[in-house]
């Protein structure tokens, strides 16, 4: 393998010539790395992407979240509350109340998703930062608060400044049947809007956050929930306090992390990235088809030199030894400068933003880019076995070279 290794090595550095096959390397050394810079930066971007959709997610969605399995409400079980305050790794649990309302302001009104949620909820400051107007409270002494979506706000027109007009909250009630007065059909309360908040499309036109015991009463589900929020203290796993909760949890619960929370999202996200990977990988199968090419004409010309070294004493292994080492250094050195280029161009891109998304209302003004290893290993062998298959036929009739007729 050394001599093969030699050779190959001679072969590949040799420019005094200036001829085709020179000159058609030239070209599949550029187009592997091309290829490779592409698929990299590609790859990069869906990392960005998926980093900066999920951070959004994980704004709003909790570490864990535990709901049933089947049906939409339980009693909150006290005991079970407790044993999960004290599991390690369990900073808060919030008790929530969801299910779709109506939502009047005036003569607007939409259907938007009432998450009632305990006093916790403010204590684990994940919606915090995404506060663009009024304060982060749900109670003032008795009085309570709503914390609009902006896009529930803007559906509805409400100004946070009017301290006069009240949101109105309709729940339909379970009637039996043969009931005909429109006010017995449904419950009705009113709560101040207390602030605004901007995370993510789905969560700004669709939810309004409001104290569990008001949701509770509008509802007529008191001790009940729909699901219980849990945040994972800082330096444990999330995964760790997940299995560990699964353990004791009855079995009608399902305990879900903050993936598995938006399985749809990030599955979807995953075949994506899968079929770019795919696509792009046929692009440099194309680009080491030049390597074909390149290692057959090569060997049209080294029939003489083939001839020679069996003389010396050459076995037909070390001769496909030296045209398949010939194509993997020019696929290898193509793909470590597109490898570099990537690095170089993400690093760019991840400092400087040069590539903007042209829209003033995304949350970041340039492409999110995020390097991964994996990325780069899975490429480089990506690239040699593509180089391998392309090289195997030329290695082979470089192997069946006769002496006789070529010396």
């Amino acid at each position: 393998m050394q001599f093969s290794f030699f050779i190959a090595q001679r072969y590949f550095q040799l420019k005094a010539k200036k001829n085709l096959i020179h000159r058609i390397g030239l070209v599949s050394f550029m187009s592997i790395g091309v290829s490779t810079m592409a698929l990299l930066l590609v790859l990069s971007v869906f990392n960005g992407l998926e980093g900066l959709i999920g951070s959004l997610f994980r704004s709003f969605d909790p570490d864990i979240k535990i709901t049933l399995k089947k049906g939409k409400t339980f009693a909150l079980d006290a005991s079970l509350r407790q044993q999960i305050e004290t599991t390690q790794g369990v900073f808060k649990v919030v008790d929530v109340l969801e299910d779709n309302a109506l939502l009047r302001y005036r003569e607007h009104q939409a259907i938007i998703k009432l998450k009632g949620v305990s006093e916790e909820f403010l204590h684990q400051s994940r919606l915090e930062p995404f506060i663009r107007q009024g304060s982060f409270k749900l109670k003032q002494g008795a009085e309570c608060f709503a914390v609009l979506g902006s896009g529930v706000q803007y559906a509805l027109s409400v100004p946070l400044s009017n301290q006069f007009c009240t949101l109105q909250v309709f729940y339909p009630r379970n009637m039996k049947d043969g009931t005909l007065l429109p006010q017995q059909l449904y419950r009705c309360k009113n709560i101040r809007p207390g602030s605004v908040f901007a995370v993510e499309k789905q969560f700004d036109e669709s939810y309004v956050i409001v104290p569990i015991d008001f949701a509770a009463s509008l509802m007529g589900m008191e001790n009940k929930g729909t699901a219980l929020e849990i945040q994972v203290a800082d330096g444990f796993s999330i995964d760790q306090v997940q299995q560990t909760l699964k353990l004791f949890v009855p079995d009608c619960f399902q305990v879900l992390n903050s993936n598995e929370q938006q399985a749809t999202l990030m599955q979807a996200i995953h075949i994506e990235r899968l079929f770019v990977f795919v696509t792009f990988s046929f692009i440099l199968l194309v680009a080491s088809l030049n390597i074909f090419f390149i290692l057959s004409m090569l060997v049209l010309e080294k029939r003489k030199d083939v001839a020679v070294l069996y003389t010396l004493g050459a076995t037909p292994g070390d001769i496909r030894g030296i045209f398949l080492i010939e194509g993997l250094l020019i696929a290898l050195n193509g793909a470590a400068v597109g490898m570099a280029a990537a690095w170089g161009l993400s690093w760019l891109q991840q400092t400087f933003g040069l590539v903007s998304l042209g829209a003033q209302t995304s949350l970041v003004d340039a492409y999110p880019i995020k390097r991964k290893v994996s990325d780069f290993v899975y490429t480089a062998i990506g690239v040699v076995l593509m180089t391998l298959i392309a090289a195997h036929r030329p290695a082979q009739l470089a192997a069946k070279i006769k002496v006789r007729i070529h010396l």
